[in-house]
Protein backbone atom coordinates (compact mmCIF):
# COMPACT_ATOMS: atom_id res chain seq x y z
CA UNK A 1 0.00 0.00 0.00
CA UNK A 2 1.24 3.17 -1.34
CA UNK A 3 1.91 6.14 1.21
CA UNK A 4 -0.85 8.34 -0.03
CA UNK A 5 -3.11 5.61 0.91
CA UNK A 6 -2.09 5.68 4.57
CA UNK A 7 -2.61 9.22 4.92
CA UNK A 8 -5.77 10.84 6.84
CA UNK A 9 -7.01 12.67 4.49
CA UNK A 10 -9.75 15.17 4.84
CA UNK A 11 -13.26 15.64 2.28
CA UNK A 12 -11.53 19.46 2.45
CA UNK A 13 -8.32 18.57 0.75
CA UNK A 14 -7.54 21.36 -1.51
CA UNK A 15 -6.49 18.25 -4.43
CA UNK A 16 -10.09 17.67 -4.70
CA UNK A 17 -11.72 19.20 -7.91
CA UNK A 18 -15.38 20.46 -7.22
CA UNK A 19 -17.70 17.63 -6.67
CA UNK A 20 -15.50 14.46 -6.27
CA UNK A 21 -15.06 12.73 -2.89
CA UNK A 22 -11.57 10.87 -1.93
CA UNK A 23 -11.39 7.57 -2.67
CA UNK A 24 -8.65 5.12 -0.65
CA UNK A 25 -8.68 1.78 -2.88
CA UNK A 26 -8.76 1.51 -6.72
CA UNK A 27 -12.06 0.60 -8.11
CA UNK A 28 -11.96 -1.31 -11.35
CA UNK A 29 -13.82 0.54 -14.22
CA UNK A 30 -13.61 -0.06 -17.98
CA UNK A 31 -16.34 -0.64 -20.62
CA UNK A 32 -16.01 -4.24 -22.21
CA UNK A 33 -13.98 -7.28 -21.06
CA UNK A 34 -10.29 -7.00 -19.99
CA UNK A 35 -7.75 -7.59 -23.35
CA UNK A 36 -5.90 -11.12 -23.12
CA UNK A 37 -2.34 -9.73 -23.36
CA UNK A 38 0.27 -11.24 -26.17
CA UNK A 39 3.96 -10.26 -25.65
CA UNK A 40 4.76 -11.96 -29.00
CA UNK A 41 2.46 -9.78 -31.10
CA UNK A 42 2.14 -6.88 -28.79
CA UNK A 43 3.11 -3.39 -30.33
CA UNK A 44 2.93 0.77 -29.66
CA UNK A 45 2.23 2.81 -32.58
CA UNK A 46 2.68 6.07 -33.57
CA UNK A 47 0.92 7.06 -36.96
CA UNK A 48 -0.75 10.18 -38.67
CA UNK A 49 0.48 13.41 -38.76
CA UNK A 50 4.06 12.38 -38.02
CA UNK A 51 7.15 15.18 -38.55
CA UNK A 52 8.93 12.71 -41.39
CA UNK A 53 4.97 11.22 -42.90
CA UNK A 54 6.29 7.94 -41.43
CA UNK A 55 4.48 5.48 -39.15
CA UNK A 56 6.81 3.85 -35.76
CA UNK A 57 6.13 1.69 -34.05
CA UNK A 58 8.17 -0.56 -30.81
CA UNK A 59 7.64 -4.29 -29.84
CA UNK A 60 7.05 -4.92 -26.09
CA UNK A 61 10.80 -5.33 -24.87
CA UNK A 62 11.79 -2.20 -27.29
CA UNK A 63 8.84 0.03 -25.37
CA UNK A 64 10.22 -1.19 -22.29
CA UNK A 65 13.68 -0.02 -23.04
CA UNK A 66 12.61 3.64 -23.80
CA UNK A 67 13.65 6.29 -20.92
CA UNK A 68 11.65 5.79 -17.87
CA UNK A 69 9.83 8.77 -15.69
CA UNK A 70 8.11 8.83 -12.15
CA UNK A 71 5.58 11.35 -12.06
CA UNK A 72 3.21 11.99 -8.74
CA UNK A 73 -0.56 12.23 -9.93
CA UNK A 74 -4.27 12.14 -8.96
CA UNK A 75 -6.45 10.41 -10.63
CA UNK A 76 -10.07 11.93 -10.70
CA UNK A 77 -13.01 9.69 -12.36
CA UNK A 78 -16.26 11.36 -14.04
CA UNK A 79 -18.25 9.19 -11.50
CA UNK A 80 -16.90 11.63 -9.09
CA UNK A 81 -14.13 9.54 -6.80
CA UNK A 82 -10.49 11.16 -7.06
CA UNK A 83 -7.51 9.02 -5.62
CA UNK A 84 -4.98 11.43 -4.48
CA UNK A 85 -0.98 11.39 -4.54
CA UNK A 86 -0.04 8.66 -6.94
CA UNK A 87 3.70 7.74 -8.23
CA UNK A 88 3.51 6.80 -11.97
CA UNK A 89 5.96 5.16 -13.35
CA UNK A 90 6.14 4.86 -17.21
CA UNK A 91 7.40 6.80 -20.27
CA UNK A 92 6.61 10.15 -20.23
CA UNK A 93 4.03 11.35 -23.53
CA UNK A 94 6.94 13.89 -23.83
CA UNK A 95 9.94 11.21 -24.84
CA UNK A 96 7.02 9.76 -27.48
CA UNK A 97 6.55 13.60 -28.92
CA UNK A 98 10.75 14.05 -29.16
CA UNK A 99 11.26 10.52 -30.45
CA UNK A 100 8.41 10.63 -33.39
CA UNK A 101 8.06 14.59 -33.35
CA UNK A 102 4.70 15.55 -34.89
CA UNK A 103 3.99 17.14 -38.08
CA UNK A 104 3.67 21.43 -37.45
CA UNK A 105 0.37 21.78 -37.49
CA UNK A 106 -0.86 18.61 -35.20
CA UNK A 107 -2.99 20.14 -32.53
CA UNK A 108 -4.56 17.00 -31.24
CA UNK A 109 -3.84 13.42 -30.48
CA UNK A 110 -5.88 10.33 -30.43
CA UNK A 111 -4.94 8.21 -27.97
CA UNK A 112 -5.91 4.29 -29.14
CA UNK A 113 -6.27 1.25 -26.67
CA UNK A 114 -7.28 -2.14 -27.28
CA UNK A 115 -10.84 -3.05 -29.21
CA UNK A 116 -10.84 0.40 -30.88
CA UNK A 117 -11.21 2.43 -27.82
CA UNK A 118 -10.08 5.91 -28.41
CA UNK A 119 -9.27 9.41 -26.36
CA UNK A 120 -8.71 12.39 -28.17
CA UNK A 121 -6.61 15.17 -26.46
CA UNK A 122 -5.52 18.69 -27.27
CA UNK A 123 -1.63 18.37 -28.33
CA UNK A 124 -0.84 20.85 -24.76
CA UNK A 125 -2.64 18.28 -22.46
CA UNK A 126 -0.58 15.26 -24.31
CA UNK A 127 2.49 16.94 -24.17
CA UNK A 128 2.51 18.04 -20.26
CA UNK A 129 5.29 17.08 -18.20
CA UNK A 130 2.61 15.04 -16.10
CA UNK A 131 1.05 12.71 -19.05
CA UNK A 132 2.77 9.22 -18.89
CA UNK A 133 2.41 5.98 -20.26
CA UNK A 134 2.01 4.40 -16.98
CA UNK A 135 2.98 0.62 -16.27
CA UNK A 136 3.34 0.91 -12.62
CA UNK A 137 2.08 2.27 -9.88
CA UNK A 138 3.63 3.41 -6.49
CA UNK A 139 6.50 0.63 -7.24
CA UNK A 140 4.31 -1.96 -8.00
CA UNK A 141 3.14 -3.29 -12.03
CA UNK A 142 -0.12 -2.60 -13.03
CA UNK A 143 -2.55 -5.67 -13.09
CA UNK A 144 -4.39 -6.38 -16.28
CA UNK A 145 -7.61 -5.19 -14.94
CA UNK A 146 -6.39 -1.80 -14.29
CA UNK A 147 -4.70 -1.43 -17.93
CA UNK A 148 -1.30 -3.53 -17.74
CA UNK A 149 0.82 -3.80 -19.67
CA UNK A 150 0.36 0.04 -20.80
CA UNK A 151 -2.16 2.88 -19.47
CA UNK A 152 -2.24 6.62 -20.39
CA UNK A 153 -2.37 8.53 -16.94
CA UNK A 154 -3.57 12.00 -17.64
CA UNK A 155 -3.95 13.55 -14.22
CA UNK A 156 -5.15 17.50 -15.11
CA UNK A 157 -8.08 15.45 -16.87
CA UNK A 158 -10.87 13.51 -16.00
CA UNK A 159 -9.81 10.05 -15.85
CA UNK A 160 -11.39 8.49 -19.23
CA UNK A 161 -8.90 10.60 -20.86
CA UNK A 162 -6.87 8.06 -20.18
CA UNK A 163 -7.24 4.57 -21.76
CA UNK A 164 -6.15 1.54 -20.45
CA UNK A 165 -4.29 -1.25 -22.34
CA UNK A 166 -3.40 1.62 -24.86
CA UNK A 167 -1.90 0.60 -28.12
CA UNK A 168 -1.18 3.80 -30.61
CA UNK A 169 -1.35 7.75 -30.85
CA UNK A 170 -2.38 9.15 -33.69
CA UNK A 171 -1.00 12.67 -34.44
CA UNK A 172 -3.78 14.86 -35.75
CA UNK A 173 -4.33 18.37 -37.58
CA UNK A 174 -7.38 18.61 -36.05
CA UNK A 175 -9.86 17.46 -33.81
CA UNK A 176 -12.10 14.69 -33.26
CA UNK A 177 -14.46 12.66 -30.69
CA UNK A 178 -13.26 9.75 -28.99
CA UNK A 179 -15.04 6.82 -27.69
CA UNK A 180 -16.75 8.45 -24.66
CA UNK A 181 -16.90 11.70 -26.07
CA UNK A 182 -19.18 10.40 -29.03
CA UNK A 183 -20.99 9.49 -26.39
CA UNK A 184 -22.07 12.72 -24.29
CA UNK A 185 -18.72 12.78 -22.60
CA UNK A 186 -17.36 16.29 -22.63
CA UNK A 187 -14.67 16.67 -24.99
CA UNK A 188 -11.78 18.78 -23.13
CA UNK A 189 -12.60 17.38 -19.44
CA UNK A 190 -10.98 19.29 -16.87
CA UNK A 191 -12.06 18.20 -13.37
CA UNK A 192 -11.85 21.52 -12.21
CA UNK A 193 -14.48 23.00 -13.96
CA UNK A 194 -16.48 20.27 -14.18
CA UNK A 195 -16.37 19.42 -17.52
CA UNK A 196 -18.66 16.43 -17.45
CA UNK A 197 -20.99 15.91 -20.34
CA UNK A 198 -21.26 16.96 -23.81
CA UNK A 199 -23.88 19.28 -23.31
CA UNK A 200 -21.82 21.15 -21.11
CA UNK A 201 -19.23 22.56 -23.83
CA UNK A 202 -19.19 26.09 -24.51
CA UNK A 203 -18.19 26.90 -28.19
CA UNK A 204 -14.68 26.31 -29.37
CA UNK A 205 -14.48 23.26 -27.08
CA UNK A 206 -14.76 20.52 -29.40
CA UNK A 207 -15.36 19.91 -32.70
CA UNK A 208 -18.90 20.19 -34.55
CA UNK A 209 -21.31 17.55 -33.87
Amino acid sequence: MGQSEQEPLQSSDPRLPPGQRLQRGWPVLHYGPVPRFKPLTWDFQVFGATASADKHSWDFEGFNALPRVTVRGDLHCVTRFSMLGSEWSGVSASTILDLVPPADDVTHVMVWAEYGYSSNLRLADFADPRTVFATHRNGEPLTVEHGFPVRLVVPQLYAWKGPKWVRAVEYMRADRRGFWEERGYHNRADPWSEQRYSYQEEPGDGPLR
